[in-house]
């Protein structure tokens, strides 16, 4: 049902002299739900509240406890992580109270966006024209975007020349080697003259192996998918915008109904930054793959993934399967294809997560020419491990190496094959691409991400031109303005920060009374408006 109040519509609603006091509405349509649940519970000896487990659903509680009235020392607040029997049985087995933090939290992000987007579209209208808006994450992500494209326009294409050298063994094989260094030094080929004098002064050279290098690479599993790299992935692997990646979800979170009359949550929890497991997932998993795949497949030790990023909130674990046992061909029947799709990605990441590495026996030869260095690898899969179950997406094929050699062999010159490129700007950021580099700058949090994107598409600041994002003139001219005139809060340093007192104010270790504040000192003045 989502949030049952909310500040105001068409005007700021917050009561700035008085401690930032939020002026909560319950918007139009919400009131009869409010009507149904004083109804509900007039008699009620308990309410247990089972809203989502983050932020904003430990806010929808605290709204509909106020809004309704509810007495606090009726309310037991339960969270659980998975739609399955066993996750709400234990769920509702040890309730608990309404965290205030995480509501506070919630609190201080709605009233900080409100207040930044409030004042600063209220900015923009001055500046530009009525209508325009801008919100707190939604500004940083367009300005990421607006510079990648000032980028590419300003860039110049420099010439640089590749040479490939095509050689034969004494047994006749031929193959391919790049060059890579003369005098021991990094190639600076500028132009076709350049490369005509070197490839003057090896014309007559010997060519020999100068080593043979035989190297065993490992790959480990990646990590389950936490919402960010799901929504990457599918980006990626099944052209799905994050917006329908999160629809998706949701459906498969809430469940499916499987031939048995009652609907049966596919996945946990699809809203998290931790790639932490459960103790049963992992055991189910590694079941499964000894099973299925064999013993060869399964790791010695259960696989735990800890947390490597800063401001992990941790508050729910990994994209996972809620049953490791409901293989995607087992309940594709009921699914949608794109649920299929979807449900097939999360199954595999997190079953090749407690798979072992795959294997590659990796080969270089080293090919010398008086001064000049050549080179040419090539890999063979020797075991194909977490690859089983989750391949890598397509990309070029390895050369083909010479099986005959050795060192210090002779080889035969057949041809120069030198190539002129010109170098390339950065590539324009996709929605993946995107999601990725916010999240690396720790900009937003993983339930904002997709809604993020959607608005600057809305907002008609970005088109999607063969996926790649493209500032709109609109676009262009917002972020200019911005960046110009409020430089210190549209910056990635600023957004960041403001994620990390967000935390702090769930932790308890900041007053979220204070976090608003400061943004709001920040804020252009009355003058400047």
């Amino acid at each position: 049902m989502g949030h049952v109040r909310d500040l105001p519509s068409g005007k700021l609603g917050i009561d700035i002299e008085n401690d930032f006091e939020p002026q909560y509405r319950i918007p139009r349509g919400k009131n009869t739900i409010i009507k149904e649940v004083k109804a509900a519970i007039k008699n009620a000896t308990n309410v247990y509240l089972a809203t989502d487990p983050d932020r904003e659903g430990e806010a929808i509680s605290w709204h509909l406890m106020e809004a309704a009235s509810i007495d606090p020392d009726i309310v037991e607040r339960v969270v659980f992580h998975e739609i399955t029997e066993q996750g709400i049985k234990e769920a509702f087995n040890n309730p608990g109270d309404i965290d205030m933090q995480l509501v506070n939290a919630q609190q201080a992000r709605r009233i900080i966006d409100r207040i930044v987007g409030f004042k600063v579209s209220e900015f923009l209208w001055k500046v530009l024209y009525s209508g325009l808006s801008a919100g707190r994450v939604q500004s940083v992500a367009l300005r990421l975007v607006c510079e990648r494209h000032e980028e590419i326009i300003k860039f110049k294409p420099e010439e640089y020349w590749v040479v490939e050298v095509e050689l034969k063994t004494k047994s006749g094989e031929k193959f391919l080697a790049k060059l890579r260094k003369v005098d021991g030094k990094d190639l600076d080929l500028k132009n076709k003259s350049s490369v005509n004098t070197l490839l003057g002064k090896l014309e007559n050279s010997s060519f020999f192996i100068d080593s043979i290098q035989k190297k065993e690479v490992r790959r480990k599993p990646y990590t389950p998918f936490i919402t960010s790299t799901l929504q990457q992935d599918a980006a990626t692997r099944l052209k799905l915008s994050p917006a329908n990646t999160m629809r998706l979800a949701q459906k498969l979170y809430e469940g499916v109904e499987l031939g048995d009359g009652e609907p049966t949550g596919l996945i946990t929890y699809m809203r998290t930054d931790s790639t932490r497991l459960a103790p049963s997932s992992i055991d189910g998993a590694r079941s499964l793959i000894k099973s299925q795949y064999g013993d060869q497949y399964l790791p010695d030790k259960p696989i735990n993934y800890n947390q490597k990023k800063k401001n992990v909130q941790d508050a729910h674990e990994a994209i996972r399967p809620t049953s490791p046992n409901k293989t995607p061909e087992a309940i594709k029947q009921f699914l949608e294809p794109s649920e299929f799709k979807l449900y097939n990605l999360i199954w595999s990441r997190f079953i090749a997560s407690q798979m072992n590495p795959s294997v590659q026996d990796r080969t270089t030869i080293n090919i010398k020419a008086d001064n000049a260095d050549f080179r040419v690898s090539g890999s063979i899969v020797k075991f194909d491990g977490f690859r089983k179950v989750y391949p890598a997406m397509e990309k070029k094929e390895d050369p083909i190496l010479p099986s005959q050699i050795a060192e210090k062999d002779e080889l035969e010159k057949t041809q120069f094959l030198p190539e002129q490129h010109f170098t390339k700007p950065p590539p324009y950021f996709n929605e993946s691409s995107l999601i990725k580099e916010l999240d690396k700058l720790g900009i937003g949090r993983p339930s904002t991400f997709a809604e993020t994107l959607s608005r600057l598409n809305k907002r008609k600041y970005v088109t999607k031109e063969n996926q790649k994002l493209i500032p709109s003139e609109a676009g262009l001219t917002v972020n200019q303005v911005l960046t110009q005139n409020l430089p210190e809060i549209f910056n990635v340093d600023f957004t960041a920060r403001m994620e990390e007192e967000l935390d702090g104010i769930e932790s308890g270790d900041q007053n979220y009374i204070h976090a608003v504040s400061y943004t709001h000192l920040t804020l252009p003045t009355s003058d400047l408006v």
